[in-house]
């Protein structure tokens, strides 16, 4: 088994709200082995569905297929199958603990936190979906997610109940990707900022949401890949 990544624990790092020791014992289950990566070249070939090949940034881990419909400069739109998740969500003001904490509850998932006391190989990537609070000073809802590899109807309920299985429809993606660590929250902002600047139409994508998406350990050095995420209307 390849537990390989986390999206967020790196930003808890960065926090000090937590101990070393307890952010060490998390990542020893995940660092099965070191993670090969290639990054993607940009290209305006479009990728069908059916001949659609897992890219290099999954490291070798499952994640959900897609099609590439075309590659824009600053972002590609993608259309992604129908595909299932286990989730958690949580009200807070706080991206870095709410991450961590929420990162907990789905790795005891797939560590046989599950009614078939089943360990679950860890998939690719670790997404946030993102609704932000109608002020400074609220709080923000967030939802973090693991794919659910193969047969989702297989798939062993959560013992914790705030820990839900979900699957989401076919739908098409604006996707900005970028390279190295994703340290704070002030990062990804600035990439969705990024994103929204190079669609210049905001007709376009659900305004109320947007999804931020990590598929590397915290220990990978080079060549990380990071995604942020905006749901065509």
């Amino acid at each position: 088994m390849k537990l390989l990544f986390s999206i967020t624990l790196v930003l808890v790092l960065v926090t000090g709200s937590y101990s070393w020791p307890s952010l060490r014992g998390i990542f020893s289950h995940i660092m099965g082995s070191k993670a090969k990566h290639t990054h993607q070249q940009e290209t305006n070939e479009v990728v069908k569905m059916e001949n659609w090949v897992k890219p290099p940034f999954c490291n070798e881990l499952d994640c959900p297929k897609y099609q590439r419909l075309a590659s824009k400069e600053g972002y590609e739109i993608r259309k992604y199958a129908k595909s299932g998740w286990v989730s958690t969500n949580m009200l807070d003001m706080s991206y870095g603990q709410s991450s961590y904490k929420m990162f907990r509850k789905l790795f005891n998932y797939i560590q046989r936190g599950n009614v078939a006391a089943a360990k679950i190989p860890m998939t690719a990537p670790v997404t946030m979906r993102i609704i932000p609070g109608q002020g400074p000073a609220c709080e923000q809802n967030f939802t973090m997610s693991f794919f659910v590899a193969g047969d989702f109807s297989a798939a062993p309920k959560p013992n914790a109940t705030d820990v839900f299985l979900n699957q989401t429809p076919e739908v098409v993606a604006y996707v900005r990707q970028f390279d190295g660590y994703a340290m704070s929250f002030s990062t990804w902002r600035t990439q969705a900022l990024a994103l929204a600047k190079a669609i210049n139409d905001s007709s376009l994508y659900h305004q109320n949401f947007y999804y931020t998406a990590g598929y590397n350990s915290p220990f990978q050095i080079v060549n990380r890949h990071n995604e942020v995420w905006f749901i065509k209307k």
